[in-house]
């Protein structure tokens, strides 16, 4: 596998009812088609060798025996691909017929997979002809001049990557057989259906999908019959879904009157990782008795990278209202966890340091909504600014018109002078902007926050967010301590959206032009005096590097545990374009050497919200030793 993907394809020929050679040379040429675009795993519909429309012609000796002539002719032909082909076809097993999965690969039959649940209801009538695989009286089948496995627990497998097959109305039980497959280790489930078109139907079916997909932490393709089936009493939309873990990757045009061939990726490395994390998903396997199922090993063909799922550069950040559903959820999460935490403490009021920046008014703007949530008055919360020797007036002048326009209560405390004195105290020049000079700055800032509260019986409400805990890219008992830390776990790239989120739907003008200009302005600590125009000198992704790029690198490492080879690959797609080779790999070393660098700070984080799928909380999520040696990772880096 090229970094775990594996390219797979739900197909939907063009068949004619009972035509068997016809509908034979139709799945060949879509075989055809997809080994020639990488495609390593194809499943076509349910039935597709005579179709699923032939009603009480499966009674019939002759489509029988040509059903089963077609498919040996049909595995023969194809003898020179090395995809893996799952097709649908009636088949005779001793005095039983079955509705038959049949995998196949390289002219050789590798197993079959009976149905189980065969519908009897309204327009279905399987009943009528097949025989469920819980009543089979045979454990293999003869297809030409050899036997094969015949199960309904038959796991095709290949290294890490293992294929479960289930057919159509299996799908829509209670407890369908993928889940079993899956506890019995399939990660990548195949459906060959022949689902019929009703109102409404095909939106709960790609909800299902999904669902199973999610469920089952599991790749799932589901291929169903479409044009040329009977139009008697029903009509067919050839339905080709491909999910992966409860996100829809791709699916077909329906009612298409063509053949179609849908094609993505499922990423078998992402769904081994959330097994393992998920130590709950195999509990059900291991409290109950199982078909353990038959193995039969197949062959992955092997292929060059090559993409066709969509990379995600804003992996935080969805889109359309799903973004504008997100920010409110967010804040939701946020103010539930800062109002307990207030209760609790009997907390009189909030302090919360304001720059003008980014963070600080995302602290803020979550605070103003506890208190409202709370029916406190907004001027018990506190808001001070504290002007160093490096905030500009842009910063400080959108710092105190944010708190006057939000109702509440302005301090204004310079640290300079005190900074001054402290410089003399340790012995230490002014004129030198190192360490030292940053580092007081802050904490500085962090002791006056606390003795503010002190005095007013409050909480001092933190604003450092998740990339800057990822990067280190705090002072050590300085912005990196408060007494509840409500953005810690929220990446940077989406805090300017959540701002401008409450921009637009929030609050009153005053404040939506000044959140807007907030969210425009370069992200900084503001500790190096300005430039000589009074413009913001130091910017943070200077520094440290884009917080696009370590967002983007933070997910994939904690989300699914890739590899730094792995995330450079998904990188490069995801902001070709926007960034070069050597740029990306110079800011994911950065990344990999940071992180473990700086564990010692995020081991004694304040508590905080946990808001999304990651936190680097050390009680919760992340629990890694501070002194964790960062070799492995960057030596990968430095081969890359």
């Amino acid at each position: 596998m090229s970094y775990g993907f594996v390219k797979v394809a739900a197909a939907i020929p063009r068949v004619k009812v009972a035509d068997c050679f016809y509908n034979i040379r139709q799945i060949e040429g879509l075989m055809r088609q997809a080994s020639r675009r990488g495609v390593q795993i194809i499943a076509f519909p349910e039935l597709s060798v005579t179709s699923y429309t032939c009603m009480d012609l499966f009674s019939q000796e002759t489509l029988l025996r040509n059903a089963a002539k077609a498919l040996l002719e049909l595995v023969g032909d194809t003898a020179d691909l090395d995809l893996l082909a799952i097709v649908g076809c009636p088949l005779v097993s001793g005095s039983q017929l079955i509705n038959a999965a049949v995998a196949f690969q390289r002219g050789e039959i590798l197993g079959v997979v009976p149905k189980s649940y065969l519908p009897g209801y309204k327009e279905f009538q399987e009943a009528r002809w097949f025989t469920p695989s819980f009543h089979l009286q045979q454990t293999r089948i003869a297809i030409g001049n050899r036997e094969v496995p015949l199960d309904r627990a038959l796991i095709l497998e290949y290294e890490e990557v293992r294929v479960g097959i289930e057919i159509c109305e299996d799908l829509w039980v209670p407890i369908p057989p993928s889940s079993e497959l899956a506890m019995q280790g399939a990660n990548l489930i195949v459906n060959l259906s022949a689902s019929n078109e009703l109102i409404g139907k095909h939106a709960y079916l790609r909800t299902l999908v999904c669902q199973q997909s999610a469920r089952c932490i599991a790749g799932y393709v589901y291929a169903s019959a479409g044009f040329g089936e009977s139009s008697t009493d029903l009509v067919f939309a050839g339905n080709g879904l491909i999910a992966e873990n409860g996100t829809l990757l791709r699916e077909s045009e329906r009612f298409s009157l063509e053949e179609q061939l849908v094609i993505s990726e499922i990423d078998i490395q992402n769904l081994q990782n959330d097994r393992r994390v998920n130590t709950s998903f195999l509990q059900g396997y291991l409290n109950q008795e199982m078909d353990n199922g038959v193995v039969v090993p197949f062959s992955l063909p092997y292929r060059t990278p090559d993409l066709t799922r969509a990379i995600d550069p804003r992996p935080f950040i969805p889109s359309g209202e799903a973004l504008r559903e997100r920010c409110e959820e967010i804040f939701h999460i946020q103010v539930a966890g800062l109002a307990k935490r207030l209760l609790h403490a009997h907390a009189e009021s909030a302090v919360v340091g304001i720059s003008g920046g980014l963070d600080s008014t995302l602290a803020l703007l979550v605070t103003v909504m506890t208190f409202d949530a709370l029916k406190l008055p907004r001027e018990r919360i506190i808001g001070i600014t504290m002007p160093g020797f490096g905030t500009t007036d842009r910063t400080y002048t959108n710092a105190c018109a944010l708190i006057r326009s939000l109702g509440a209560t302005l301090r204004e405390i310079s640290i300079k002078e005190a900074c001054l004195r402290h410089f003399e105290d340790i012995g230490h020049d002014s004129c030198v902007h190192d360490v030292t000079y940053e580092n007081s700055q802050a904490r500085e800032r962090t002791q006056l926050l606390m003795d503010v509260a002190n005095q007013a019986n409050g909480l001092v409400i933190g604003t450092g967010d998740l990339s800057e805990l990822a990067l280190g890219w705090a002072t050590y008992n300085g912005d990196h301590m408060s007494m509840y830390g409500v953005n810690g776990s929220i990446p940077k790239t989406l805090v300017k959206y959540l701002v401008e989120w409450v921009a637009d739907n929030k609050v009153d003008e005053a404040s939506r032009a000044t959140l807007l200009d907030i969210a425009d302005t370069p992200i900084s600590p503001e500790l190096i005096p300005a430039d000589e125009h009074g413009n913001i000198k130091q910017k943070t992704e200077d520094l440290v590097g884009p917080y696009e790029l370590h967002d983007f690198f933070l997910y994939h490492f904690l989300r699914f545990g890739a590899s730094p080879a792995k995330i450079y690959f998904l990188a490069r797609r995801a902001f070709e374009g926007s960034y070069d080779e050597a740029t990306l790999k110079k800011w994911l070393h950065t990344f990999f050497r940071r992180f473990f660098q700086q564990q010692f700070k995020r081991s004694c984080l304040p508590d905080g919200p946990k808001v999304g799928s990651i936190s680097l909380s050390p009680r919760g999520d992340w629990r890694m030793p501070s002194d964790a040696m960062a070799t492995l990772w960057l030596k990968e880096i430095e081969a890359l």
